[in-house]
């Protein structure tokens, strides 16, 4: 536990640090990767380039100050953020480079303002923050499928949308490896003992040649059945000059027969287990583009399990040559008892908003994934009609928000 003098300090002087929060991360990650460029490697270079890291960080570091005295409050949070690291292979090295980095860049944007009680209970705060990433980790990296990145074998590509392919991978046997494919992380996975979560995503390692660092990407599962190997989907994302790296080369250089290293599955989105059994309270599913991906693998789970339990589907995209799985999904919900489905087509005027959200059942056992401005106005939406935050589930692809708030 922090001492109570820097609880005092780091309390009082939060404000100040939210003030120059981004500022302050943003000076943090020039030092850090000016010193230590290799892990450049790590972090994502468009969410850098774009400035939507600096404010995660920010926003991380100043959530758990303000509750430095009861951290457990914080524990969905920092599982949900463990779940990327881990991913990621962000290991306990890797904290002191951050703390230290982090400390600097205090000193340079306050100045003489930060004195030297100030750092050293900061000092503090971080380490503290630090240990519980840290050892909600440890757990996460023992109960891993498999340690690292390790390579997969392509062995389907399919478009299910103008602009979103699915992969479906097999892991590359080390027998492969001798034959000269220079893999030297090949394991023995057999996907047959393998238990994915519905919801959960993979991480895909890639060397783009249009970039000078490796760059790794999270992608979600659209199934958790493991009969045919892993399978997820990627959409290609050419917004601007700044996205596009992974997504581009998956979906014009990666070709069945090809290599794709990945790390084991993680992810907290998933569905209360304690409900699926459960016919009085109804599941809605709701996405948005490739938001469909993992609401997908969570609607054929729920029908393995329990076709009976009443289900709401709702999906949103551009038009139809955007709507992504309409084949996979029109085949699960026949397989329930009890459906209704809902298409909004965006170029059509179809509308879905808090007006169409008001005729959704209360309770409800609610499931949301899209883009960011699609999950803000769900969000903003369902809590406004008092659907309570426990009920409501959401995967932003992205830095978790708060919900109402």
């Amino acid at each position: 536990m922090a001492s109570p003098k820097t609880l005092e300090i780091v309390t009082a002087t939060v404000p100040v640090l939210e003030e120059h929060g981004v500022a302050i991360t943003t000076v943090f990650y020039r030092n850090m990767f000016n010193e230590h460029p290799e892990l450049l490697d790590i972090f994502n270079e468009t969410n850098q380039k774009l400035g939507r890291q600096q404010t995660a960080l920010a926003t991380t570091v100043l959530a758990a100050a303000k509750h430095l005295d009861k951290l457990a409050t914080l524990l969905p949070q920092v599982t949900q953020i463990s779940h990327k690291h881990r991913a990621l292979q962000i290991l306990p090295e890797h904290y002191p480079i951050v703390g230290k980095h982090l400390i600097v860049a205090i000193k340079e944007v306050l100045g003489e303002a930060a004195t030297d009680d100030i750092i050293i209970a900061w000092t503090e705060a971080y380490d503290e923050i630090a240990s519980v990433f840290i050892q909600i980790e440890h757990g996460m990296y023992k109960e891993a499928m498999w340690q690292g990145f390790a390579p997969f074998k392509v062995i389907k590509k399919e478009a299910v949308a103008t602009d979103i392919v699915a992969f479906t991978v097999v892991p590359v046997d080390k027998s492969e490896n001798n034959k000269g494919n220079d893999l030297a992380n090949a394991q023995e996975i057999d996907l047959s003992k393998l238990t994915l979560t519905a919801g959960q995503y993979i991480t895909v390692k890639t060397d783009p040649k249009d970039s000078d660092h490796i760059a790794l990407r999270h992608y979600s599962l659209y199934s958790a059945s493991t009969d045919t190997g892993i399978q997820f989907a990627v959409r290609r994302d050419n917004r601007n000059e700044h996205h596009g790296l992974v997504s581009n080369y998956m979906h014009d250089q990666l070709e069945v027969g090809d290599t794709v290293l990945l790390s084991a599955p993680a992810g907290d989105f998933a569905l209360n287990q304690d409900l699926v059994q459960q016919n009085d309270i109804p599941l809605v599913l709701m996405s948005a583009g490739v938001g469909v991906t993992p609401v997908l693998s969570m609607l054929e789970a729920q029908v393995l399990a329990n076709p009976k339990r009443p289900i709401i589907w709702v999906y949103a995209c551009q038009n139809v040559a955007h709507h992504a799985f309409s084949d996979q999904v029109e085949a699960l919900l026949a397989k329930a008892e009890n459906v209704e489905k809902h298409i909004f087509y965006f170029e059509s005027g179809q509308i879905l908003d808090e007006t169409w959200l008001a005729s959704l059942p209360k309770p409800a056992d609610i499931y949301v994934c899209g883009s960011m401005p699609f999950m803000e106005s769900m969000i903003d939406g369902l809590v406004a009609l008092d659907h309570g935050v426990d009920s409501v589930h959401y995967e932003p692809f992205g830095p978790k928000m708060s919900l109402g708030g």
